[in-house]
C-alpha cells in the first residue's frame, strides 16, 4: 500500500517573497510611470488595527499626485532598485531557493497605454533575474502587484474598461518573450480576490465613476479573469514548460457557531472565496456565483470570447496565508478569536494553514505553492546590535510544521515563501515599523534612517531549515 511522505520533497522550493511597489523605490527614474501604490499615503493618526487600503475617487487620486507634503513611502521603498545586487547576496545566504517578486507594470508601460514598452525599465529586470539566476534561485515572477499605471486608472477607469484587457495581454508577451529561458514560474495577479480591502489598490476602479462601485469590481475582475487567462494561452503559446498560476488571498472562514443559520451563511461566503480560483482552475463560472450576481444587483458583461477564453486555465495553484476569521449568521467576518493577535489585529492560526492546504488541494488537485506567509511585528534593535526575534521564529516553526503534516496528509506542496524575507514597506499601512524580515533594514515610519543591512536571528533559523530541508525545526 502507498504511503505518503512524511518529509519535504527533495526539490521543495523555500523560497522569500516580495513585491516591486515595497521595496523598488525609485518612482520617478529611467521612465517609470508613477502607479497604484505611489499614492498610498501614511497615515500616523489612523489606529494600527484600521489602516488599510480602500477605495479612492478621481479627486482623490489626482489630490494625492499633486501632493508635495504628505509621505508616500513606496516611492523610497528600501532603495531595492540600486542595492538588489548586496541584497541578493545576503539572501542567498539564507540558501533560499527560490525568490519572488514582481515586475512593476508602471515601470514598463509607464502610461499603461503605450505601444512600445520603457526598455530602461526591461533593461533593469533582465539584470534583476540575472542576479537571481546567479544566486541560484529560482526566479517566480509576479506580474501585477498592486502595480498598475495610474493613468490607465484615471484615463480608462482600471480594470473596469475592456480596453484593459489587450493592454494587459500585450505587457504580458512581452514579460513572457523576453524571460523565455529564464523564468518558468509566473503568477500573473497576486491576491486576485482581493477586491474589497484593497479595492482601487487592485483594480483601480475610481469610485465616482460608477454608479454601483461592487458591481463594478465583479465586472473589473471579470476582464482581469479573462487576461489572465489569455495570458495563460499566450505563455503556453511561447513555452508549453511555462507554469503559470492563479494566486488568491486565503480567506475561507470558520462557523461562528453550529447552528444551521451560521453553516449556510458561512458556506455561501467561501463558495466565493473559492470563485477566482474555481474559474482559473475550472475555466468556467460556477453556478454558486449567478445566485450571488442576482441577489447583489450584479449584471455582468460576459461575452462568448470571453467564455471561449477562460477554457486556458492554469498550471498550479497558489494563495498567501496570514490569518483567519470566522462568519456570522449575518454574513459579517471576523478575527479569529482563539488566536493570538499581533498590534494590527492579525492572529496567528498555525493548523489553519493544515487546513487551508487541505481544502485547496481537495478541491483542485494541482501543485500547491504557499507563496505569502508571514506576520509584522514591531523591532528594536537590541543593545548588542542584533534582532533577537525568537517571536518570529515561532511563528514559522508552527506554520512549517502544520506545512509537514499536510505533506503527510497527501497535499502535493512544491513550494513555501515567507513574506518580506527583508524588511520592507506594509502593503496595507505603509510603515516600516511593521516588520516581517529576517534581514533588519534601518529605516523607519518617515524614511529615516541609514538603510543598513542586518540580519536577525530568524536568518540562522531559517537558514538551518532550509540546509535540513525542513527536518530541523
Amino acid at each position: 500500500m502507498k504511503k505518503n511522505s512524511k518529509k519535504f520533497p527533495d526539490n521543495f522550493l523555500w523560497g522569500g517573497a516580495v513585491a516591486a511597489n515595497q521595496l523598488e523605490g525609485a518612482y520617478n527614474i529611467d521612465g517609470k510611470g508613477l502607479s497604484v501604490a505611489d499614492i498610498n499615503l501614511f497615515n500616523d493618526k489612523i489606529e494600527l488595527s484600521k489602516k488599510s487600503n480602500t477605495e479612492m475617487s478621481s479627486v482623490e487620486v489626482v489630490k494625492a499626485m499633486k501632493d508635495s507634503i504628505g509621505r508616500y513611502p513606496k516611492r523610497e521603498g528600501i532603495d531595492f532598485y540600486h542595492t538588489y545586487k548586496d541584497d541578493l547576496k545576503l539572501l542567498a545566504g539564507l540558501g533560499l531557493k527560490s525568490f519572488r517578486t514582481s515586475i512593476s507594470w508602471a515601470r514598463i508601460f509607464p502610461n499603461g497605454d503605450e505601444l512600445e514598452p520603457n526598455e530602461k525599465g526591461l533593461l533593469f529586470y533582465d539584470s534583476l533575474i540575472d542576479e537571481i539566476i546567479k544566486n541560484g534561485m529560482e526566479p517566480l515572477i509576479t506580474i501585477s502587484h498592486y502595480e498598475m499605471p495610474i493613468q490607465l486608472a484615471l484615463d480608462y477607469n482600471g480594470w473596469y474598461d475592456r480596453k484593459t484587457i489587450d493592454r494587459f495581454s500585450n505587457y504580458c508577451k512581452i514579460l513572457f518573450e523576453r524571460y523565455n529561458g529564464k523564468v518558468k514560474y509566473w503568477i500573473i495577479v497576486n491576491q486576485i480576490n482581493l477586491i474589497k480591502h484593497e479595492s482601487f489598490n487592485h483594480l483601480g476602479i475610481p469610485s465616482d465613476r460608477v454608479e454601483n462601485l461592487l458591481e463594478a469590481k465583479y465586472q473589473g475582475l471579470h476582464h482581469e479573469l479573462v487576461a489572465c487567462a489569455r495570458a495563460t494561452k499566450i505563455a503556453h503559446e511561447i513555452n508549453p514548460n511555462y507554469q503559470i498560476g492563479v494566486m488568491p488571498c486565503y480567506g475561507i472562514c470558520y462557523y461562528q457557531d453550529p447552528h444551521s443559520e451560521s453553516i449556510i451563511t458561512t458556506l455561501k461566503h467561501n463558495q466565493m472565496e473559492y470563485f477566482v480560483s474555481d474559474v482559473a482552475v475550472r475555466g468556467y463560472y460556477p453556478n454558486y456565483s449567478y445566485r450571488f450576481f442576482e441577489e447583489n444587483n450584479i449584471n455582468l458583461n460576459i461575452t462568448e470570447q470571453d467564455i471561449a477564453d477562460l477554457k486556458n486555465t492554469v498550471d498550479f495553484v497558489s494563495f498567501s496565508y496570514y490569518y483567519t476569521s470566522v462568519v456570522d449568521e449575518h454574513g459579517k467576518t471576523y478575527a479569529n478569536p482563539n488566536t493570538m493577535k499581533n498590534d494590527w489585529g492579525w492572529g496567528s492560526d498555525p493548523i489553519g494553514l493544515r487546513i487551508a492546504l487541505n481544502l485547496y488541494y481537495d478541491r483542485y488537485q494541482l501543485p500547491i505553492m504557499i507563496t505569502e506567509n508571514g506576520m509584522g511585528f514591531k523591532e528594536e534593535v537590541a543593545d548588542d546590535g542584533i534582532i533577537h526575534d525568537d517571536y518570529r521564529i515561532d511563528y514559522y516553526r508552527l506554520h512549517i510544521q502544520q506545512l509537514k503534516e499536510a505533506i503527510y496528509d497527501g497535499v502535493e506542496v512544491i513550494a513555501y515563501y515567507p513574506w518580506g524575507p527583508i524588511d520592507l514597506v506594509s502593503c496595507s499601512s505603509s510603515e516600516m515599523s511593521k516588520r516581517y524580515g529576517f534581514i533588519y533594514v534601518d529605516l523607519d515610519d518617515y524614511g529615516k534612517g541609514t538603510g543598513k543591512r542586518t540580519v536577525k536571528d530568524s536568518y540562522y533559523w531559517y537558514k538551518k531549515v532550509i540546509e535540513s530541508n525542513g527536518e530541523e525545526l
